[in-house]
């Protein structure tokens, strides 16, 4: 049958897929409720976001200034007498001062603090991004587990059919007794993979209850829906150099070491002392004594250049090389897994393609032809049980292409940083 699927395009860069069995998160509202749930109250997330309001509030004060100094005391008191009107000098003193950097040191301190702290943001942004990915795989794996035990008990039914008609005609002398043993030995299998697929469920649902931050259980998935899209590699790359946050925090990390870098050149360069004081003199007898003022500047001598300040650079360039590379790795890695999901989406695409265009459709045709053949005698029984198991391994194997390209689709989200859909 000829299926008709609707074009979507990814508002970024034109992202998609061949043929997406998933739908979209805002299509299925029991998977939005669940990424919803994550972004609210996953424990990683919370934390993500509190470290990146952290570094936001580390902007200001790494561009103030030191505190001023307030000095009061007395200047030139006569050490014999102590008296504070014998001598002229001698006065009362009360003076500020303030340490001002040199010009462009503060702002480099400021884009540092920036670009750590948009690294930060962007760090939160990659746990959502990774949680999301999680829910999405967990809650396909559960799909999966559901679907494949929907198939198995649907089968079960059909085997009981199956071997009650096996004792039927052995009761009538029509086929022999080994037959409604094999049919009642596969029903014990059959019957084993169930409670098998009913044990799996709880175990797959708590990964996903994990991963959307705890709450009740209960999630029934729905079955993925059918899309069309283009798979383009170059285009996932370019939308993971725009939005990964992965990525994003290593570009601000060489930012923030290029800042720093600038900073250490800079401290070649003196600071300033500022100083302002006011000196209050008693008058001595008739004679009346003008209070004094001070205004003074001093700069430190950075003249320790090859001991202190050298290695200082060599660090920061050092820092800033590493972070550079640092991004190239990540950028090498990301286009490496990007092309390997795309490989498996493909491979599940065709898998699917493949069950449901010609292996699923000639199984049942066969399994009703070897039911309806059997009725009348005209086939053996271990035909018959294998062709009903092998519609069950097409179902399953259908079922499992589907949540592997799924899976894939949430692989290439997380790691684009960007939806699909």
């Amino acid at each position: 049958m000829e299926r008709k699927f609707g074009k979507l395009r990814h508002g970024l860069a034109a992202v998609a897929v061949l043929l997406s069995f998933g739908a979209a998160a805002q299509e299925d509202p029991e998977l939005a409720r669940l990424l919803n749930a994550a972004a609210e109250r996953n424990p990683e997330v919370l934390a993500a976001h509190k470290e990146a309001e952290a570094a936001a509030s580390r902007i200001e004060p790494a561009a103030a200034l030191d505190d001023p100094m307030l000095e009061a005391g007395l200047l030139n008191v006569p050490a014999q007498s102590l008296s504070l009107r014998r001598e002229d000098m001698t006065m009362k003193m009360i003076g500020i001062s303030q340490r001002l950097p040199y010009p462009g040191k503060r702002q480099l301190r400021r884009d540092a603090a920036q670009k750590e702290a948009e690294a930060s943001t962007s760090a939160a942004s990659e746990v959502l991004n990774r949680v999301r990915r999680d829910v999405k795989v967990a809650y396909r794996d559960l799909w999966l587990v559901d679907e494949s035990l929907r198939l198995a008990q649907a089968n079960l039914r059909v085997l009981e059919q199956v071997a009650s008609i096996a004792e039927s005609r052995y009761s009538v002398g029509q086929t022999t007794q080994a037959d409604v043993f094999r049919a009642q030995t596969q029903l014990s299998r059959m019957h084993e993979e169930v409670l098998k697929l009913e044990r799996e469920r709880p175990v797959q649902e708590a990964e996903l209850v994990r991963a959307a931050g705890g709450g009740e259980a209960g999630v029934t998935p729905r079955a993925p829906q059918p899309r069309e899209a283009e798979l383009r590699l170059d285009a996932l790359r370019s939308a993971a150099r725009a939005s990964r946050p992965q990525l994003l925090v290593q570009q601000r990390m060489v930012e923030r070491s290029t800042a720093q870098l600038d900073l250490a050149r800079k401290e070649y360069y003196p600071d300033f002392d500022v100083r302002f004081s006011y000196g209050q003199r008693d008058n001595f007898q008739a004679m009346r004594r003008e209070d004094m003022i001070s205004f003074t500047v001093a700069i430190n001598l950075p003249i320790w250049g090859e001991k202190k300040l050298e290695p200082r650079v060599a660090e920061a360039a050092s820092m800033r090389g590493q972070a550079e590379s640092g991004y190239q790795a990540r950028l090498n890695e990301v286009d490496a897994m990007l092309r390997q999901q795309v490989a498996a989406a493909q491979q599940a695409l065709r898998s699917v393609r493949l069950y449901e265009g010609s292996l699923l459709p000639q199984a049942r045709l066969t399994a009703e032809a070897s039911m309806s053949a059997y009725r009348v005698g005209r086939a053996d029984f271990p035909s018959l049980l294998e062709s009903r198991m092998t519609v069950l391994n097409a179902e399953i194997g259908r079922a499992a292409g589907v949540a592997a390209y799924n899976k894939a689709l949430a692989e290439i989200e997380f790691l684009t940083g960007a939806s699909l859909f």
